[in-house]
């Protein structure tokens, strides 16, 4: 076998699944990789000034490296031209987690297209660009000759083929195994769970009116609502704790792996009904804890489960939960935790190792000389 590469990671946006993401492929890989990342806040100033920040650590690393590999909130042109006295020969791939072209914006904002020009800059940069799904490629370079028209001259139109020819899919993987070690005992009450951001594209206001329509109907369940809150006053929730205060078993971020793990493996159902997901490892998660899943049939989560698993519409959401609901001999957990085996990072690493070894030799400025 050949000796392990040495890869850096660049993340300016350490956080959430960017941050599991590259701790759970360092533990998993053969490789070596090295992580240069900055605190996840302030995204804008993070795609602006993050390059800046980590070109001048990087140069001050010891050793050769074979392939950088940054995330879409990096600004690669910059970083590539900063760091040029270190890294000109260096393999460069970029790795997508989102992109600022087709990200829903709130209602109230308007899109600001340099943060999406920013991807496409960095995608041209690149060697290669990976995308976490099918789904998120397809919208993307489906979106991108739409934003490139936006300006008057010099569009480019003609790179967009050759980009696509140079992008590939590589699902994340997700560290299951950790989760094992944790569980815990479900209850009788059957217990729907929200283990997504607290944010509007996950769409918590319909989340908030199916569980509405579901209990005046007289079904029993409880409420466990967790993950990650960025905002001061997120108005859904702090109604949702007076509206269903006596469901409520858990609000808030769990303080610690072990509890998250725990709320999984105690919970019957996990719902989505976001309107944007361009992977959903929080479902992943959930479902192989035995969560039986009801999503939207729309985004990525076509390919994390089953359509006997996906719902077309908020009326029938409501329907299918009442149903589970009330007649929990019909959930599948095992069903919900064989579909989510294939993204464990037992899986998913030899294919990025994979990947990582092919992107290392197809520098742009051909083979690095010794």
């Amino acid at each position: 076998m050949p000796e392990p590469l040495r890869v850096l990671a660049l993340e300016p946006y350490f956080g959430g699944s960017h941050r599991f993401f590259l701790e759970g492929l360092k533990r998993h890989s053969r490789h070596r990789l090295t992580i240069l990342s900055l605190p996840a806040r302030y995204w804008k100033w993070r795609m602006h000034g993050g390059a800046v920040t980590l070109a001048r650590q990087a140069l001050e690393l010891e050793g050769g490296f074979d392939l950088i590999l940054a995330t879409d909130m990096l600004n690669l042109p910059v970083f590539l031209s900063l760091a040029r006295s270190r890294f000109s020969r260096t393999p460069a791939v970029i790795y997508f987690h989102e992109n600022q072209a087709t990200y829903p914006m709130p209602p109230y904002q308007k899109r600001d297209l340099t943060y999406a020009c920013i991807n496409w800059s960095s995608m041209v940069a690149a060697d290669e660009s990976w995308f976490n799904s099918e789904y998120h490629r397809d919208e993307f370079f489906d979106e991108l000759p739409r934003l490139l028209k936006h300006f008057p001259d010099y569009q480019d139109l003609e790179g967009v083929p050759a980009a696509f020819e140079n992008s590939r899919v590589l699902e994340p993987g997700v560290d299951l195994n950790a989760l094992d070690g944790h569980r815990a005992q479900r209850g009788t009450v059957p217990r729907v769970l929200w283990n997504h951001r607290w944010e509007y594209d996950k769409n918590p206001a319909g989340f908030f009116r199916a569980l509405a329509a579901v209990r005046r109907r007289g079904v029993r369940f409880e409420l466990a609502l967790a993950g990650m809150n960025t905002r001061q006053e997120p108005e859904e929730f702090l109604a949702a704790r007076d509206e269903f205060a006596e469901q409520l078993v858990h609000y808030g971020y769990a303080p610690g792996f072990g509890d998250y793990a725990r709320l999984l493996w105690t919970s019957h159902i996990v719902v989505s009904t976001a309107l944007h997901e361009f992977f959903g490892m929080s479902c992943v998660e959930a479902m192989h804890c035995g969560c039986h899943p009801l999503l939207p049939d729309r985004l990525n989560y076509p390919a994390l489960a089953g359509p006997q698993f996906l719902y077309g519409s908020e009326k029938e959401l409501v329907e299918r939960l009442s149903r589970l609901l009330a007649e929990p001999d019909t959930l599948r957990p095992e069903a919900a935790a064989k579909m989510a085996a294939r993204h464990d990072w037992l899986i998913r690493a030899p294919e990025f190792d994979a990947a990582m070894e092919r992107a290392a030799g197809r520098g742009k400025a051909g083979p690095k000389k010794e």
